[in-house]
C-alpha cells in the first residue's frame, strides 16, 4: 500500500473539521457534543499515525472513527442525562443549515437524518454507508427511500416544492 502524502495536523483541521462537526451535529443535535467529536476524532487521527492509500481512503476513515465516537457517546453513561430544550433551541444554528433543504434534513427522525447526510452531503455511496453505518445495504436504501418520503413531506410542508 502506497502511503497518501502526509497532511500537517492543521492541514487535516482545515480539510476535514467541518465535515466531522456536521456528522456529529446532525446525530446528536447538541453544540458542545458535537464539539466534543470532532476534537476526539481529530485527535485520534493524529495519535494513530496511519498511512493512507489516497485522500478517499482517509476521509472514510474520518468519517467511520466519527460514527463509532458518537455511537460510544450516546451508549455511555454520561449521555443518559436530561437536556434542557429550552436552552438547546437557543443555541446558534450550525454553518450546515444555511439552505431549506439542510434545515429539513436536520428536523428528519434520527435514523433517516445520518444516512441522508452522508449519502447527499458527504458524497458516500450507498455500499460505503452501509459499511461506514454497519449494516446492510438494503437497510441503507430503505432509510434513504423513507428518508426522501419524509424529506419531501417537509419540505411541501415549508412550500419549498
Amino acid at each position: 500500500m502506497s502511503g497518501c502524502s502526509s497532511l500537517s495536523a492543521e492541514e487535516i483541521v482545515a480539510r476535514y473539521a467541518a465535515v466531522i462537526y456536521r456528522i456529529a451535529f446532525s446525530r446528536l443535535r447538541n453544540v458542545p457534543d458535537a464539539e466534543d467529536i470532532t476534537q476526539d476524532v481529530l485527535l485520534k487521527y493524529i495519535r494513530a499515525n496511519k498511512s493512507f492509500s489516497d485522500e478517499d481512503h482517509r476521509r472514510k476513515w474520518l468519517i467511520r472513527v466519527t460514527v463509532n465516537s458518537i455511537n460510544s457517546l450516546l451508549g455511555s453513561a454520561a449521555r443518559k442525562r436530561n437536556a434542557d430544550l429550552e436552552e438547546a433551541e437557543n443555541l446558534p444554528a450550525p454553518e450546515v443549515q444555511e439552505s431549506g433543504i439542510a434545515e429539513a434534513v436536520e428536523r428528519l427522525d434520527e435514523k433517516y437524518r445520518l444516512p441522508i447526510h452522508l449519502f447527499y452531503f458527504e458524497d458516500m455511496s450507498i455500499s460505503e454507508i452501509a459499511a461506514t453505518l454497519g449494516c446492510a445495504e438494503g437497510t441503507v436504501k430503505s432509510l434513504l427511500s423513507r428518508g426522501r418520503s419524509k424529506l419531501k413531506k417537509l419540505l411541501e410542508e415549508d412550500e419549498y416544492v
